[in-house]
């Protein structure tokens, strides 16, 4: 079970800390109305600054609220969407307003890096700490940029500077930006708190999206307390999706026949989520234009898209005409004896309209440029490269009687099967270079999903046969087994040529709570 037998730790946590109020975070939007973009902070001649500050709050219902605040000139907005162009700069600084509460002491570790290579304002990792990792980005990992090992920003700081120079060969696409302090990394994003950055210059690369409205959607998951089956909220910006036949679902709203470019980050705790646009009960073809911050090879039609926790997917969609039934949902999904089951949800009702999507200001019209070839843009050629070295990894979980798994694992094999921890070494030693194919089996009866800091990997196989399209991704679901026959896998190529990540960094599941409780490992990198 993704929630499981920590759950008295968690509801000791959440209730000791639950009732005290903290910097308030926005408040989140009504049910059943108009879905708006994120706010968006765009580069200005080769630099995004911007200062944020983690905020913390409980709702009337007793959700917990942390977010991203950012001070805007209409007022106070949540989790903007960072705009950078490549070769960019991106200075951002990061104030903690979380209240401290001393009976959480006991809900701290401690990071042990290294001696000295502490950064930001070091001490115990607690509740209230917090950093940002740039998920999917190909920049280093390294204090003030994108370390998650060693740094940690604590309440009542002067705050932390992160200071990025966007690589001048990083992909077109959708990324995105959350918590990764170890051992809380599920606390804040159920919160909320995670947010889109995108890198500009997707028409150039893929003219299909030239001169459409882009939409930035972005899925977030709450439980009412992490760690402990209950309620659970799913969100579209912050607009509740609600079950089939359910009144109020959010809003999109397009013109009759109106192609847009959407632009969608799973930023929940677990979900896998398979989308689809559904016309009068019957799924739509979609033009898959990008996985992962990526740009495919060539456009392909989709009726389902599967995006695992973490992933990303951007894709053209047509409005029906008018009068039509049109909704934007998640299908159901099994994760297996052990999972929880993914349910079918509205994300929203597509109100198509002659006036559609003018109640939409801060949807981006993508602007219409000349097109370059591909070539411009530094998309790695993995497919013909001679691997360096192949590995197998897997997960697994062990069972505590009859209330399901109680620790989660990821584990090279031929190595001591252990939970991650902060001062461990590298499980995995390579060189800036190498190509590496790697085998990630998945031996639980739950569905993981694979996730790994700094790269991209191509993807090869699956459960030993050749894919259909070898697309390039940081994150991917390997479904679980079913306790007979052979365990499912995916077969990838490591692309560790870039001289930029070399470093130590980290690869784990991000289900968050199994991330969290040691489905981790280090991997150096070394120049």
């Amino acid at each position: 079970m993704r929630r499981n037998l920590r759950f008295v730790l968690g509801l000791a946590i959440w209730g000791a800390f639950v009732f005290h109020a903290g910097a308030q975070c926005p408040p989140r939007p009504p049910s059943g109305t108009v879905v708006q973009d994120p706010f968006n902070l765009v580069s200005q001649n080769g630099v995004l600054s911007a200062d944020f500050d983690m905020g913390y709050s409980v709702d009337q219902f007793g959700y917990t609220h942390y977010c991203y605040k950012y001070q805007s000139p209409a007022g106070i907005v949540e989790a903007p969407t960072l705009r950078v162009h490549q070769g960019d700069e991106l200075l951002l600084k990061v104030k903690d307003s979380i209240p401290v509460n001393s009976s959480d002491s006991k809900s701290s570790m401690h990071m042990a890096a290294p001696a000295g290579q502490t950064c930001g304002d070091g001490g115990a990792a607690t509740l209230q700490s917090t950093n940002v990792h740039f998920h999917g980005m190909n920049i280093s990992p390294i204090c003030h940029q994108d370390d998650v090992l060693t740094t940690l920003i604590q309440p009542g700081s002067p705050g932390f500077q992160y200071k990025i120079k966007i690589p001048e060969g990083e992909p077109p696409g959708l990324y995105w930006y959350h918590p990764h302090v170890h051992g809380f990394t599920e606390f804040q994003v159920n919160g909320g708190a995670a947010g889109a950055l995108i890198v500009e210059g997707m028409e150039k690369v893929r003219p299909e999206v030239a001169g459409l409205t882009e939409r930035v959607f972005v899925l977030r998951q709450q439980y009412l307390a992490p760690w402990v089956p209950g309620p659970y909220e799913m969100t579209l910006n912050f607009h509740l999706a609600v079950p089939p036949e359910s009144p109020s679902p959010p809003i999109i709203e397009m013109k009759p026949g109106e192609k847009q470019f959407w632009r969608v980050a799973n930023a929940t705790l677990q979900e896998f989520i398979p989308l689809q646009v559904s016309v009068n009960g019957i799924a739509q073809p979609l033009e898959l234009i990008a996985l992962d911050g990526y740009p495919l090879a060539a456009p392909r039609t989709e009726t389902t898209i599967l995006i695992p926790p973490a992933g990303r997917a951007e894709f053209i969609v047509q409005a029906p005409p008018a009068g039509s039934s049109a909704q934007f949902i998640e299908q159901s999904y099994s994760t297996g004896p052990t999972g929880n089951p993914d349910l079918e949800e509205i994300l929203a009702n597509m109100q198509v309209s002659s006036t559609g999507g003018s109640d939409a200001p801060r949807a981006k019209a993508v602007a219409a440029q000349s097109i370059v070839s591909p070539e411009g843009v530094q998309i790695a050629t993995l497919k013909d490269a001679t691997p360096t070295a192949t590995r197998k990894l897997y997960f697994s979980e062990e069972f505590g009687g009859t209330n399901g798994p109680i620790q989660f694992y990821i584990t090279v094999d031929g190595q001591k099967q252990k939970v991650f921890e902060p001062d461990e070494k590298p499980a995995i030693t390579t060189k800036v270079g190498a190509v590496e194919d790697w085998t990630i089996e998945n031996r639980a009866l739950e569905t993981h999903a694979f996730h790994i800091h700094q790269i991209h990997f191509l993807m090869l196989e699956v459960d030993g046969k050749p894919v259909d399209h070898q697309d390039l991704r940081d994150t991917i679901e390997i479904p679980y087994w079913s306790g007979k026959g052979p365990y499912h896998s995916v077969k990838v190529r490591m692309d560790f040529r870039d001289p930029t990540i070399a470093g130590t960094f980290v690869f784990h599941c991000h289900i968050l709570l199994h991330e969290d409780m040691g489905m981790m490992h280090k991997i150096l990198v070394e120049p």
